[in-house]
């Protein structure tokens, strides 16, 4: 028996020497890769260094204290650590390694001289904890002396060789200081952060509950500080391979668009000033966020960037630097952006805006009402269609010569910024009055663009407007009685290229209470030379264009007794006196034109008409009898307008 005892402690003793001494040597092993990766660090020109190193065999628990990097490349990085701690550690391979869990005390980062505007920031994380992880042992060659863009794809691409069920952090902390620029200081504090599910460059979800803003603005004057919190951060589907890919050049050719966020959500926020302007947002939504590498080439947008933010740059310059910045716009597709009910308060009232929105290139704004000098200003709805960002840049680009006028074709340029615009539901005060404008809709619609000038283009407008009683203009409406004015005016106009023809129509406009007047208008033999803001290159190609047909309507609702009150007014007679000496001269006129054309004559007999009985309408259609060029008729409408005249066929017609 006491043989079996010695035995089984002998044994006893041997297996615990033996365990103890793995333990020591799995110890070593993992010391020998932590200083290795360390090692790596310092040989790309970095600083490195960590305290104690512990290493548990029966948890597989690995510590690492007190850990400080500098890495030897730009921008300026110091990389902090009080300890990580590493459990269930395994080794999958030669260059992985996975842990049931790492829990990261202490970090600090700190970033100096960021970009061309040495922007100074740190990052604190008091406690992040990652579960399931799995990564790469070392890190890999790190860019040394590379361009931002390099540095930048260098810490996707670690970012995206791990994977983790999820990864918390209670808080983050970010500071950062602009120095003497414009962009001010701040604090910006994050919390709740979690991370679900990331695997290969993807995260199914990223959420932040909170996130607190502190910021000290620069500007001329006095200065400002805004605060503010943003609530339930969300993030679904991001993908960070498609910006790795739009920072590779091998990629610059790759037209296809790579999707990096499915959707961020965000909402409420509130923000406000110590001027005592208050900001408050329901929500923020964005969707299907893609880039195309092709365009959106950032490692180009980076070398842009000035290096000297304080040499002012010339208009060349800055128009290079702008086209190089619009770049990163037109590699963007944006499914849908949306931010729904802001309230903006400030000391002379309170503005709200239900919601802001672009979505298939449409940007719109509805749902405006807030306090103006005159009153409160209410709008449904103004939208521009097919809006580009890139081409607002690229058009505002080609404005900024500084003494220079724009030029007529730099203005039209505005044209392809967007497709047209839209108003709707307007009620705005009417000067100092206590009227109001009413706008149904304003709708402006254009295409077919040759260089930068529309060849199709429709225009329609229905609303009410009070009459001025200080416009000399509307001063016989004033007096007359009339009090507002229905506007509907629908216009609409298009050039054909294969047959050459221009039509205006429809072209009506109906003034609720006075008249309806609609034309039909027809041109023949219209080239395309005609469309350039060029005025001697448009006169050249004018001298082609040939008249057509025209037919004008108009329908009396009130404008014909205007006009005789008006008279009447004048000549100080009576309604029915000035109605019969207006058909006289009417008449009159006619006769002169019968010696040389008796259509004019029919015209003027139907004029007469018109205007001796209220509440007619008036039609007259002019037939061209062969070609008539339009820059010569034009010219003897303004000298002899009965010559003019007698080359159409003019047929008149009045009824009720």
């Amino acid at each position: 028996m006491k043989r079996i005892l010695i035995g089984l402690f002998v044994a006893a003793v041997l297996a615990a020497g033996g365990w103890f001494g793995f333990n020591l040597y799995a110890k070593h092993q993992a010391t020998a890769e932590i200083e290795a990766a360390f090692e790596q660090i310092r040989a790309s020109g970095g600083k490195a260094s960590h305290g104690k190193i512990g290493f548990d065999l029966m948890s597989r628990t690995l510590t690492i204290e007190d850990i400080a990097v500098v890495p030897g490349n730009e921008p300026q990085a110091q990389i902090k650590i009080a300890g990580i701690q590493g459990t269930g550690v395994r080794q999958i391979d030669e260059t992985r390694f996975s842990a049931d869990g790492i829990d990261i005390t202490g970090l600090e980062v700190a970033l100096d001289r960021i970009g061309p505007a040495k922007l100074k920031a740190s990052y604190k994380v008091p406690q992040l904890t990652m579960r399931d992880y799995a990564g790469r042992i070392r890190s890999g060659e790190t860019p040394v002396g590379g361009s931002l863009a390099d540095v930048y794809r260098y810490v996707l691409g670690q970012y995206a060789s791990i994977t983790a069920t999820s990864l918390t952090a209670p808080t983050l902390t970010m500071d950062f200081d602009s120095g003497s620029a414009a962009g001010g200081s701040g604090e910006l504090t994050y919390s709740g952060l979690t991370m679900q599910n990331l695997k290969h460059g993807k995260v199914d979800a990223m959420k932040a509950d909170r996130a607190a803003i502190s910021i000290d603005v620069k500007q001329p004057g006095r200065a400002d500080k805004l605060t503010g919190e943003l609530s339930n951060i969300i993030v679904n589907d991001f993908d960070a391979t498609a910006i790795i890919a739009a920072l590779d050049p091998k990629t610059s050719s790759d037209e296809t668009y790579h999707r990096v966020y499915r959707q961020i959500l965000a909402g409420p926020y509130a923000l406000k000033s110590a001027q005592g302007v208050r900001v408050d947002i329901d929500g923020f939504v964005m969707e299907d966020i893609d880039v195309q590498p092709s365009k959106f080439r950032l490692a180009e947008r980076f070398d842009a960037l000035p290096q000297d933010q304080s040499a002012v740059p010339t208009p060349a310059q800055s128009r290079e630097m702008l086209e190089k910045i619009v770049g990163i716009y037109e590699g963007v597709r944006i499914g849908k952006a949306e931010v729904s009910k802001i309230s903006i308060g400030t000391p002379q009232g309170t503005g709200k805006v239900n919601t802001i929105r672009y979505r298939e290139g449409e940007f719109a704004i509805e749902g405006v009402d807030t306090p103006t000098p005159q009153g409160q200003f209410k709008m449904e709805r103004f939208a521009l269609k097919s809006f580009s960002a890139a081409n607002l840049m690229r058009w505002g680009a080609g404005l900024s010569n500084p003494g220079e006028a724009p030029s007529p074709d730099q203005m039209l340029g505005l044209f392809r910024v967007f497709a047209g615009a839209e108003i709707k539901g307007v009620v705005s005060p009417f000067k100092n009055t206590r009227q109001f404008v009413t706008i149904d809709t304003i709708s402006l619609d254009w295409g077919q663009l040759i260089g930068s000038i529309p060849s199709k283009a429709n225009l329609v407008v229905k609303m009410v407007t009070p009459t001025d009683p200080t416009s000399p203009s509307q001063r016989a409406l004033v007096i007359a009685g009339v009090d507002k004015l229905a506007i509907d005016l629908d216009l609409g106009a298009a050039w054909t290229e294969s047959s050459g023809a221009f039509a205006l129509a429809p072209a009506t406009i109906d003034l609720g209470n006075l008249a309806r007047a609609q034309a039909r208008l027809a041109l023949a033999n219209v080239p395309r030379t005609v469309f350039t803001a060029d005025p001697v290159q448009a006169m050249s190609g004018a001298r082609q264009i040939e008249a057509g047909a025209i037919e004008l309507t108009l329908r009396d609702s009130g404008v014909v007794d205007l006009i005789v009150a008006q008279f009447s007014r004048i000549q100080n007679v009576s309604r029915d006196a000035a109605r019969s000496a207006i058909v006289e001269m009417i008449k009159a006129q006619g006769e002169k034109f019968a010696a040389s054309n008796l259509d004019a004559k029919a015209a003027a007999d139907a004029l007469a008409d018109f205007v001796a009985t209220s509440g007619q309408t008036l039609t007259i259609k002019l037939t061209p009898l062969g070609k008539v060029p339009l820059v010569q008729l034009m010219d003897a409408l303004n000298h002899e307008p009965v010559l003019a005249l007698a080359q159409f066929r003019i047929e008149a017609s009045t009824g009720l």
